[in-house]
């Protein structure tokens, strides 16, 4: 779809060209290094790219989103896909909700929902020498003997705590994330491994994951380690909107040694989550990226932004099996959506963008409600961990125009329970009652009826009951035509006077 040309003054229409040969040079189009980067044995990681090149053009599209509007968008490629799960409840009797009315929808707003949810399933490398091509096997033994010639007969040299030169199966997963770097070109994955190795002893980062670096106040705030996805792979999560303060700004950069500092931290964040990894054929060898883009200054992080991606496209070669995008503004989905058609369909598979007020939706594609932080939409808390693995969640949908009971039956008299429950993007109202089993007995209203807000994160509460009875949990959606993904869970405790 084209707007009308006539509309558009000729100075933005020549700004598209500029866009598009921008992002062409920095390589976020091209499957494979463009021949600059590739005689200086720059990295390609796309994953780190990409979400850079996105991050520098905020403030172009924001102040100027018109030209982008006038290049043709591939939609098909972007629509999205809702989960269904199947879950025993018992649903209130309501009225139906009334037909939609129809509104024609804007071209921002398509563009939006193009750009939103899913991108191409993607399908992580095999490491299975047998898996290999052949010409795939033969670069893999000529890396390892270009390092065994570098560095003698008796040289040794690991990394994350691996001899590269063991002949070890951890080892050719770490050899073949370097050739999957530069395309199997076995020299320019020989010069990024020993650059890579340089930097790893001055930068001292077999060690950094272990040190006290007095930046407290950004654990898990601007980047953490929390949990799993649904396949087992470790997940980091990265929040910068607490930047938008100049003053912390200011003790995180505000000189050259601050800003070290603080790239340290971040890279001991990196190490933590590699830590996690298995480095082996058919394990888990690479993390899972979550970035909220809520509030996230543009011009006081370029320089830091810089940094991070050198640091993590040089030294960190296909660590990120995908990068999930939340809180995405309209015009980075315009953005998105704009470039998509010249980016390989590997490169595209690895990104998922999800905009404002979909964040639960997204998140529970890959991850599971109880591995999902509390201000995301999902039930995990900080200090969980401290009582062990989480308690799996029931997933369920609630429809637009519905209400839905969920009952908790089988309590005994004295008996105590404790229940987490949250809907995604609430906007509804909520209650919970306590019904005795006993005829004559009167109904608790142990949580009155409410209306949540969206930004509200999980119930947690509890309840202890005198006599036996059920639990009824109700979440009344009837006032919105949004359909809304939704967990819970409860353990009861008997009295300990049984």
């Amino acid at each position: 779809m084209f707007l009308p040309l006539p509309l558009i003054k000729c100075e933005l229409i020549l700004f598209c060209p500029f866009v598009i040969i921008n992002l062409l040079l920095c390589g976020v189009c091209s499957s494979r290094p463009l021949s600059s980067a590739s005689k200086h044995g720059q990295s390609q990681n796309h994953c780190f790219s990409s979400s850079f090149i996105l991050f520098s053009y905020f403030h172009l599209i924001k102040t100027n989103p018109l030209p982008l509007l006038t290049l043709f968008c591939d939609r098909d490629s972007f629509r999205a896909s809702l989960i269904h799960n199947s879950f025993q409840m018992e649903k209130a009797s309501s009225p139906e909700a009334s037909p939609k009315p129809h509104h024609k929808k804007s071209f921002v707003t398509t563009l939006m929902e193009a750009a939103t949810l899913r991108s191409p399933s993607f399908k992580e490398d095999t490491y299975f020498i047998s898996h290999l091509k052949s010409s795939e096997k033969k670069s893999l033994q000529e890396l390892k003997d270009k390092l065994t010639a570098s560095l003698g007969p008796d040289g040794q040299c690991t990394m994350w705590g691996i001899p590269l030169l063991s002949g070890d199966e951890k080892a050719d997963v770490i050899l073949l994330k370097f050739l999957r770097a530069r395309d199997f070109k076995v020299s320019d994955s020989f010069h990024m491994l020993e650059k890579c190795l340089a930097w790893r002893k001055e930068f001292k980062a077999d060690s950094v994951a272990e040190e006290e670096l007095g930046l407290e106040e950004l654990e898990g705030v601007v980047a953490y380690m929390h949990g799993y996805d649904r396949e087992g792979h470790p997940v980091c999560y990265n929040a910068y909107g607490v930047f938008r303060d100049k003053d912390m700004c200011e003790r995180m950069f505000g000189d050259e040694e601050k800003l070290s500092k603080f790239l340290r931290w971040r890279v001991q964040v990196m190490e933590r989550g590699i830590n996690l990894l298995h480095f082996k054929p058919g394990g888990i060898n690479s993390i899972i990226q979550v970035t909220d883009l809520k509030d996230m200054p543009k011009r006081d992080l370029r320089v830091v932004s810089n940094q991070i991606l050198s640091l993590f496209q040089d030294n960190y070669p296909e660590m990120v099996a995908r990068k999930i995008f939340i809180n995405v503004p309209w015009y980075f989905s315009v953005l998105y959506s704009m470039f998509s058609p010249f980016l390989t369909q590997r490169t595209k598979s690895k990104f998922v963008l999800s905009r404002q007020g979909y964040a639960a939706e997204t998140l529970y594609k890959f991850i599971r409600p109880e591995d999902v932080p509390v201000q995301y939409g999902g039930l995990s808390r900080t200090n969980d961990s401290q009582n062990g693995p989480p308690k799996p969640a029931s997933e369920f949908t609630v429809k637009g125009g519905e209400k839905v009971n969920i009952q908790i039956e089988g309590i005994e008299g004295g008996a105590t329970i404790t229940w987490d429950l949250v809907v995604g993007g609430w906007d509804l109202e909520y209650s919970a009652e306590f019904v005795p089993n006993a005829e004559g007995s009167y109904t608790i209203a142990v949580e009155k009826v409410r209306k949540l807000s969206p930004w509200e994160e999980a119930i947690h509460n509890s309840f202890t009951s005198r006599e036996a009875g059920k639990m009824i949990l109700s979440v009344d959606n009837t006032a919105s035509r949004r359909k809304k993904v939704a967990a819970y869970r409860y353990i009861v405790r008997k009295s300990c006077l049984d």
